[in-house]
């Protein structure tokens, strides 16, 4: 069975947490730290190869997403219950807990997304742009759209708590394969 691309860079390895699910094509590279059933899925790249990327417990980078960092200034902070959708782009920012970013979102250097906040599918954050806690923003650029309410700001978070056990049961399959010594290709 194909195995994830686990590499250290300058001498610093991946810390990934033993109930982390990381898909069978997922690479990972440097200094990069990932939480307690946070989960990596297929076609993703997260490298710590330049800065240092660390992502919280139960958060997740759905499938072909990429996190990097800036070199110079800015390392790629993610909290925990965060829901990263399919085909991200995110680079060098900081992404506070319980937040949800969008399918094919590109967040750029420096943005902050403050706990509680939604980025909507397609959306690009500029560099240094500040998310406020519980507000949706959309769009190229991304702008403000509404405040979230309650009943929102609930839905998002069971959307990322799903995540997380869904990743648990990809993690247990894969391991049951391994130990099966089966190869699915």
């Amino acid at each position: 069975m194909t195995q994830p691309v686990i590499l250290p860079f300058r001498g610093v390895e991946p810390d990934i947490a033993d109930t982390a699910f990381i898909a069978p094509n997922a690479a990972i590279i440097g200094d990069v730290r990932i939480g307690p059933g946070s989960s990596v899925w297929y076609g993703c790249t997260v490298r710590g190869d330049v800065n240092r990327v660390r992502i919280g417990r139960g958060s997740n980078l759905q499938d072909n997403s990429t996190i990097h960092v800036d070199s110079k200034k800015y390392p790629t902070i993610v909290g925990d219950e965060v829901l990263i959708g399919h085909q991200c782009m995110i680079h060098g920012c900081t992404i506070g807990d319980r937040v949800t970013i969008g399918m094919q979102s590109c967040l750029m250097d420096g943005v902050t997304v403050e706990p509680g906040a939604m980025v909507a599918a397609g959306s690009l954050v500029t560099p240094g742009k500040v998310i406020p806690a519980g507000q949706l923003w959309s769009g190229r650029p991304a702008k403000f759209m509404r405040e979230l309410d309650e009943d929102t700001l609930e839905a998002l978070l069971e959307g990322a708590r799903h995540y997380a056990r869904l990743a648990q049961e990809h993690r247990n399959l894969h391991r049951a394969i391994k130990a099966d010594g089966k190869d699915l290709r």
